[in-house]
C-alpha cells in the first residue's frame, strides 16, 4: 500500500474543505449529485468516446498502482543476474533453463528463454528493446487517459455551471430553485477544477512515474541479459549494473 499517495489525497481534499469551513461555509453545501453526475459522466464519457477500448480497460487496471505501487527488485535482480553470469560462463546457458521455466515475471522469464535458446546478443537485444519500448507506450497510453480526463473536467464543470444559471434563470421568480440552481453552477465548477488537480492530473503522473520505475526494471534485465549473452566477466556484469542498485 502506498501510503504517501493516500497521504496526499487526505491533504489535498482536507485542505480545501477547511479552507472553506474557515470562511463560514457549510460542507454540505459542496455535495450536489447534480453537479456530480455532470461533471463525472461528461468527463468519463468524453474519454471513453476518444479512447479505444483495449487501452480504455489497461488504464482502469492500472488504477489500483496508484495506491498499491509496483514493487521492483531492483538489487535482487541485480544479483540474481551475476549469479546467472557466474554459472552461464561455467556451465553453459542450458544451466539456466530451471530458472527461466521457474521465474513469474514474464519479462525476465522471455528473456531467459531467449538466452537458453541460444539467440544470437545483437538478436536479443533488439528483441528486448522493442518489447520495452511497445510496452512502455501502451503503459503511457493508458495514463494518459487520466490526464485527458483532467483536461476535461475542468470544461465539463463549466458547462455544468452553464447549465446551472440557464436553470435559476428559468426559475427566476422562484427563490427556491433560484437559489438551487446558483448553488449547481458554482458547485460543478468546483467539481470540474478540483476533480482534474486533485484526482486525475496527479494519478496520471503517478502512474507515469510508476511505468518509468517499471522500464529501468526492465532495462536493468535487458543490460544484465545481453552481458550474459556476450560471455562477460560477472564482475564486469557487476559494474555495469551497479548504477541500477537502490540505496
Amino acid at each position: 500500500m502506498d501510503k504517501l499517495s493516500i497521504l496526499g489525497l487526505i491533504l489535498g481534499v482536507f485542505a480545501v474543505a477547511s479552507g472553506y469551513t474557515l470562511h463560514g461555509g457549510s460542507i454540505s453545501t459542496l455535495f450536489d449529485v447534480p453537479a456530480l453526475v455532470i461533471v463525472l459522466g461528461g468527463t468519463l464519457g468524453a474519454v471513453i468516446f476518444q479512447t479505444p477500448l483495449p487501452t480504455f480497460t489497461v488504464g482502469i487496471k492500472m488504477l489500483a498502482w496508484v495506491f498499491k505501487g509496483q514493487y521492483m527488485p531492483l538489487n535482487a535482480t541485480v544479483e540474481r543476474l551475476i549469479n546467472w553470469g557466474t554459472s552461464a560462463r561455467a556451465n553453459g546457458f542450458l544451466s539456466l533453463e530451471a530458472d527461466a521455466v521457474q521465474e513469474s515475471d514474464p519479462f525476465l522469464h522471455n528473456a531467459l528463454n531467449l538466452l537458453v535458446d541460444g539467440v544470437e546478443p545483437i538478436s536479443l537485444h533488439r528483441t528486448l528493446e522493442n518489447e520495452l519500448s511497445l510496452e512502455r507506450e501502451r503503459l503511457m497510453r493508458s495514463a494518459r487517459m487520466y490526464e485527458s480526463m483532467g483536461g476535461y473536467s475542468p470544461t465539463i464543470g463549466i458547462l455544468g455551471a452553464v447549465l446551472g444559471l440557464i436553470q435559476a434563470m428559468q426559475n427566476i421568480k422562484d427563490p427556491e430553485m433560484l437559489g438551487a440552481g446558483i448553488s449547481t453552477a458554482f458547485v460543478a465548477t468546483i467539481y470540474g477544477v478540483g476533480f482534474a488537480n486533485l484526482i486525475f492530473i496527479p494519478i496520471a503522473n503517478k502512474l507515469k512515474s510508476v511505468i518509468t520505475q517499471r522500464c529501468l526494471y526492465q532495462e536493468l534485465i535487458v543490460e544484465g541479459v545481453v552481458a550474459i549473452a556476450n560471455g562477460e566477466n560477472p564482475r564486469i556484469i557487476e559494474r555495469k549494473l551497479a548504477a541500477y542498485r537502490v540505496s
